[in-house]
């Protein structure tokens, strides 16, 4: 019997930690594109981007942020390039889509719903900053990540002729419903890839019964035409990963998630969080999809159809 493959995700570096919390947070061009190939070697079939200005590490939704290291991904690792459309929160719509429009990857992520967004709780912990801009940002409390039916549809649209799937972000049981409008409405189309998402302030919790409550959503909402897939924030990072493992699911790491790699232990770069991942799987009888069985999977266009 062939053992069932399952997908990893890595987040290289984000938006929500600043350059101050961890030597480890990738910012300029060429540590980006290092760590989405680090990742990739170490088994991520996938590797989830979002560029920093690299002087100071503050988010750049620019597509020419972008450009350096997707063509230094393309050139030295075959992963599959999800980039994202999330951006920051404090970032318009039309700012958010325009690295996915422009670059046509195989996969862009997009955010389901809005929501509360707090980062202030990172407070607590990190106190030093190299930039007065990231105390600035985790210490706003007023931040609402918009994501309205409208925002949705912008993104939906404008990316529609690029063949790009998109893995659908959800962080909370409503925004799989918004989710399902796409679907009934034959805007979207399966294989659905659905990312939930965990231990976020502002969206549903870490708690096993928060996970179990979204895949059972999942499934009476879209049956056997979705793949699912689990990010944890923080600390809930690889407790969530082996959850989705052992229920039939696939998993996000990296370094936008979450810096840690054990309790109180700073992950040194993205591929040690992919090996943990992957030591994970494997100790449960299942296999790493490479990057090729995670595009027959998830039914994506192929790397020679990208516009970078």
């Amino acid at each position: 019997m062939a053992k069932r493959k399952v997908i990893i995700t890595c987040a290289v570096t984000g938006a929500i930690h600043t350059p101050s919390m961890s030597p480890a947070l990738p910012v300029t061009a060429e540590q980006i594109a290092d760590a989405a190939i680090g990742a990739a070697e170490a088994g991520a079939a996938i590797v989830h981007l979002h560029a920093r200005n690299p002087v100071d590490g503050r988010p750049d939704q620019t597509p020419e942020g972008f450009s350096p290291f997707l063509q230094v991904i393309k050139q030295r690792s075959d992963c599959v390039v999800n980039i994202t459309t999330g951006g920051a929160p404090t970032m318009t719509i039309e700012e958010r889509v325009r690295p996915a429009a422009t670059h046509k990857p195989e996969v862009a992520s997009l955010n389901m719903g809005s929501m509360n967004f707090g980062l202030f709780g990172m407070l607590n912990r990190f106190k030093d900053f190299k930039h007065q801009w990231e105390k600035d940002y985790l210490s706003d409390k007023g931040i609402i990540f918009r994501n309205s039916f409208a925002d949705i549809e912008y993104i939906l649209t404008t990316c529609a002729e690029n063949g790009t799937r998109f893995e659908f972000e959800c962080y909370d049981t409503s925004h799989l419903y918004n989710l399902k409008y796409f679907y009934d409405q034959g805007i979207v189309k399966g294989p659905l890839f659905v990312q939930t998402v965990f231990g976020l302030q502002g969206g549903i919790g870490a708690h096993p019964e928060d996970v179990l409550h979204m895949k059972r959503t999942a499934d009476r909402l879209f049956g056997d035409n979705y793949r699912w897939s689990v990010l944890g924030a923080g600390r809930n990072q690889l407790p969530i990963a082996a959850m989705s493992a052992a229920m039939g699911g696939n998993i996000r790491v990296g370094l936008e998630d979450s810096l840690w790699a054990g309790p109180g232990k700073f992950a040194e770069s993205n591929a040690q969080q992919v090996t943990l991942a992957r030591q994970i799987i494997e100790g449960l009888g299942l296999e790493v999809a490479t990057p090729d069985e995670a595009r027959e999977i998830l039914e994506l266009k192929g790397a020679d159809k990208v516009g970078f």
